[in-house]
């Protein structure tokens, strides 16, 4: 078997997250407690009981999916469960986790790196009045076309048929009445706190990028695929400026998971909550191997 793993991006947390792992993996509840001391809050209580709307904040949400993936990787070792793994791949903020778990930086300095780019992200929603859209069922030309027009952005190509686009709320809500006027069926607004993937995140792309400067990045152990081309990527130092890249970058991740069969991967897992990774892989190949790890439960399977 040729092993691929995946990491969840910004979205797919839940309260309660993690919660079964950190009640029976001594090996997982290590990683949520040290997290707790290195972000100096409680990021247990919030994934744990928190509400959603404190969950759901950008500076929250990326430390709690990057802490819940690994500590499935943690669980999994514990339990000898995890084959050797051969690729690893995540969505947006989950690269950072794929990196993590390839060896690039250790569990802490990821997790730093996390915390940054979460805070940097929500200030620079803050600074701006960004909006996003899904546009399901068109041709990638059909939405670059309708980005041209209307001065947006694709942030992210999920699957066939599953494009996100993203720029100024103004322009955005434009768009999506244009697209509608012109036959597109299916353009739903989202409710995101700005314009992620976008040139609305310069101002966090630019301080990210001098943050990642002090960090010392190392070769993975696995090979790493990244989003801003869909290709792997080894170099400490590519690796370091694509995931400052990716920022303002469209997210290549149907690109990704067809360079990952490409290479040879016989199964993917996806490590995090919601099974959202699945799904988009289902919508891209449906005879792709593909297993969701969320709980402890799941470790069983």
């Amino acid at each position: 078997m040729a092993l691929a793993i995946l990491f969840s991006g910004q979205g797919a947390q839940k309260v309660g997250m993690g919660l079964s792992l950190y009640e029976q993996s001594p090996a997982a509840k290590a990683l949520f407690d040290e997290a707790d001391l290195v972000l100096g809050w409680s990021l247990t209580k919030i994934c744990f009981e928190g509400t959603e709307t404190k969950l759901t904040q950008t500076k929250v949400c990326q430390p709690a999916l990057f802490v819940h993936g690994l500590a499935l990787v943690a669980a999994l070792r514990e339990q000898g469960k995890l084959p050797e793994v051969d690729y690893a791949l995540g969505l947006s903020l989950g690269e950072v986790t794929a990196c993590a778990a390839a060896g690039v930086f250790d569990f802490a300095t990821g997790l730093r790196i996390v915390a940054e780019r979460g805070r940097l992200m929500q200030s620079a929603c803050a600074q701006t009045v960004g909006g996003m859209a899904a546009i399901m069922g068109e041709e990638r030309k059909t939405v670059s076309d309708l980005c041209a027009e209307f001065g947006i952005e694709a942030a992210n190509f999920n699957a066939p048929g599953q494009i996100i686009v993203s720029g100024e709320k103004a322009r955005i809500d434009v768009a999506v009445t244009a697209a509608k006027d012109r036959g597109i069926k299916k353009v739903i607004p989202l409710n995101v706190a700005g314009a992620y993937h976008s040139r609305l995140m310069e101002p966090a792309r630019a301080a990210f990028s001098d943050f990642l400067d002090g960090i010392e990045f190392l070769p993975p152990k696995f090979t790493i695929f990244t989003n801003t081309t869909g290709r792997t990527i080894s170099e400490p130092a590519a690796i370091r400026e694509a995931l400052v890249k990716q920022v303002v970058s469209s997210v290549l991740w149907e690109d990704c998971m067809r360079s990952a069969a490409a290479a040879g991967v016989t199964e993917f897992w996806e490590l995090g909550p919601g099974g959202v990774l699945a799904g988009l892989a289902r919508r891209t190949e449906k005879s792709w191997v593909v297993k969701s790890f969320a709980g402890f439960s799941d470790l069983a399977t």
